[in-house]
């Protein structure tokens, strides 16, 4: 299995957070829509070996934009955004990209109709569509998100399992592996004390080693065939050394099976 890592765990220049990332092991990484588009990084990822394997395409969304308004001009802002991300992912020759959804229930009916509009979009580009399962929004557990994507029934969307969201809701993560089966699209790794949305280093909090060497383990008995991402916080106090901690834990667990 792959690892990549959430790039904007590391802040500063973006030829700089590339030289790190690389010099730590990495070689694969996760991008924020609108970042890491110009040429000068381009060509830096290129000359390092770093690979984008998932685009995050609902940071940076204009202030009016929303995929869950109920105003249709807002929608279609969202929309536009979506859809100049899923161009920046197609052209990485990428083929996973993500959204995360609103933080009110009553309005998944509109995030619905944006999100299918905008699985439409991905399928058309050969990008699978995933959304993350978010505590304290709108779709704040993994199972009520698989849920949800089977009511709207669309083949292009999948489930982002965040682990550090899991240890948020008490949910079991090779439990969610299981249940997600095919429509499981992405993968990110990060610890927390339970009830914040911390992303610490992995290990730094609730996980366990036997629990994230059981969730390993059940991504690679499934049908999932994706990299597992590391996602920590860019205000952690050390947030390279963080990384490359996670980034040794997670060789030493795959290469002992």
């Amino acid at each position: 299995m792959n690892i990549s890592c959430c790039a904007w765990a590391l802040s500063g220049p973006e030829e700089t957070a590339l030289e790190q990332l690389s010099a730590m092991g990495f070689d694969q990484i996760d991008v924020q829509a609108r970042t890491f588009t110009s040429a000068t990084a381009r060509t830096r990822m290129s000359e390092l070996g770093l690979a984008v394997r998932c685009v995050a395409l609902s940071f940076n969304m204009p202030a009016e934009a929303a995929l869950d308004s109920g105003d249709k001009a807002a929608r279609r802002a969202a929309l536009d955004h979506i859809e100049a991300g899923l161009d920046q992912t197609a052209s990485y020759g990428v083929d996973t990209a993500y959204v995360v959804p609103g933080v009110e229930e009553s309005l998944l009916g509109y995030f619905g109709e944006s999100f299918t509009a905008a699985a439409d979009l991905a399928a058309a580009r050969q990008i699978k569509l995933c959304v993350e399962h978010f505590p304290g929004k709108a779709l704040p557990t993994a199972s009520g998100t698989l849920v949800y994507l089977a009511e709207l029934g669309h083949a292009n969307l999948y489930l982002l399992m965040d682990s550090g969201h899991l240890q948020m809701s008490n949910e079991d993560p090779v439990k969610t592996i299981a249940l997600a089966g095919a429509r499981l699209g992405y993968a990110h790794l990060d610890d927390n004390d339970g009830e914040g949305d911390l992303h610490w280093s992995l290990l730094d909090g609730v996980l366990t080693r036997a629990s994230l060497a059981a969730t390993l383990a059940a991504l690679e008995n499934s049908a999932y065939s994706g990299p597992v991402s590391l996602e920590l916080h860019p205000q952690l106090p050390n947030p390279a050394a963080a990384l490359a901690q996670s980034l040794g834990l997670l060789k030493e667990l795959l290469a002992a099976g």
